[in-house]
């Protein structure tokens, strides 16, 4: 600190006596504040509170200057699979370093005063984001304010991690590092295995985010066993293997039917899970009886056509194909909105059928067949509909098993002026 009563130029001369580096840099002209730099508490530790197997827990000691500046200070939490940062310069110039731009969302202007205001990925609404990922790992960095415990969650199961509490002014981008901690998360446990019956249909809702995969074993009892899956919501991903060997690996929505052939007593284990954050549900079924078949036999497409030069205002015109067997298609329309459109496809429950439709909604049902694959396709015209309007409209296959499959639902909007 130097004391002057006229203009004067002071001139840094900053020189690097070892290697490249990075220097932070704090110059003010008010002499009145006693710390310049945010205080630790005088135990600067973090402890961790708990650890499972995707999260862990964190508390730390206030410090003094958060009990007397609370609007212009934070903390910020660094989460990394390396090592620990002993300050927020170091952990930034090694990020900066890692060739990882910080995007313009996560830069934020600490020095309003300066003409050329220095950025510092510093975040501050609270969600935990990723401002660096390489093939060493990934850097997280979440400020939560005032808060002094912090739960980090999504992490990878059996894996070490490394966390670094930071306490920033975000008026002069001065900040005090805690004294680092690291922790590993704990093995994931094996998943709970489920007996298959035989030919029992066993519905599934996966969870995306908690339970990764549901475990299931079938012993077969004859040397041909057939599987069926069908997504009713979501996408799923299914892996089949026997004696450790994976017989078959494969993700996908809609229905799967197929048929592996072993040896009596061989056991079949069945991994599946969703393929996305969000909840996916599955019918599973699996038997050795040829007899009984699961599912009808299907088109080679279950989409469902409609016609633009057959719309009219009050009418529109599907297509759907069929099959070499004699089944039953009933037909069901429903009237919807158009900003309805979205959630009404994306989020049916393909496994439901016509029993879970409402009375109103049924148009027709009608048996249909050809021996000829070519000609295997069959329309209908459905009337009595409002004009400039949206309509979902649903087909359902029934064979002789008695489980519906549902087609691809067609969104079709009538006429306005005809």
């Amino acid at each position: 600190m130097g004391m002057s009563y006229y203009s004067t130029v002071y001139m840094l001369e900053f020189l690097s006596t070892e290697r490249d580096t990075h220097i932070t840099v704090y110059l003010t002209t008010d002499t009145t504040s006693d710390h310049l730099y945010p205080e630790l508490p005088s135990d600067p530790r973090i402890d961790v509170l708990g650890v499972d197997h995707t999260t862990v827990t964190l508390a730390w000691k206030h410090s003094p200057t958060m009990l007397r500046f609370q609007e212009n200070v934070q903390y910020c939490l660094l989460m990394n699979e390396k090592h620990n940062y002993k300050s927020l310069c170091a952990a930034e110039t090694a990020i900066r370093s890692s060739g990882m731009k910080s995007p313009p969302a996560l830069a934020l202007s600490l020095s309003p005063y300066s003409p050329n205001p220095q950025q510092v990925m510093i975040l501050s609404d609270g969600e935990l984001s990723i401002i660096s990922k390489a093939s060493s790992g990934e850097v997280r960095q979440v400020c939560v304010g005032t808060k002094n415990t912090y739960s980090v969650p999504n992490l990878t199961p059996s894996t070490q991690y490394y966390f670094d509490v930071f306490v920033v002014n975000f008026l002069t981008n001065a900040s005090a590092a805690y004294t680092g901690t690291f922790a590993r998360t704990l093995e994931e446990p094996d998943p709970k295995i489920t007996e298959l019956k035989d030919g029992k249909v066993m519905h599934l809702v996966l969870d995306g985010r908690k339970q990764r995969l549901y475990s299931l074993q079938y012993r077969a009892r004859h040397k041909k066993v057939q599987f069926a899956f069908q997504s009713c919501s979501g996408q799923i991903e299914v892996e089949i293997s026997r004696d450790e060997k994976v017989l078959m690996s494969e993700s996908f929505a809609g229905l799967r039917h197929f048929t592996l052939k072993g040896r009596v007593g061989d056991i079949y284990s069945m991994n599946l899970g969703s393929t996305e954050p969000s909840n996916a549900s599955v019918k599973v079924q699996v038997s050795s009886l040829f007899h009984k078949p699961f599912f009808p036999v299907l088109p080679e497409s279950l989409k469902i056509k409609s016609f633009s030069k057959l719309r009219t205002c009050d009418s529109v015109t599907i297509a759907w194909l069929g099959t070499q067997q004699m089944s039953k298609y009933c037909v069901y329309k429903k009237q919807i909105e158009e900003d309805q459109v979205w959630m009404e496809t994306r989020n049916a429950d393909r496994c439901l059928g016509p029993e879970s439709r409402h009375k109103s909604h049924k148009v027709l049902c009608k048996y249909f067949h050809d021996l000829n694959l070519r000609r295997a396709v069959t329309t209908e015209t459905i009337r009595g509909l409002k004009a400039g309007t949206v309509y979902l409209f649903d087909v359902y296959l029934i064979g002789s098993s008695g489980i519906p499959v549902r087609y691809y639902s067609r969104v079709v909007k009538t006429r306005k002026k005809c």
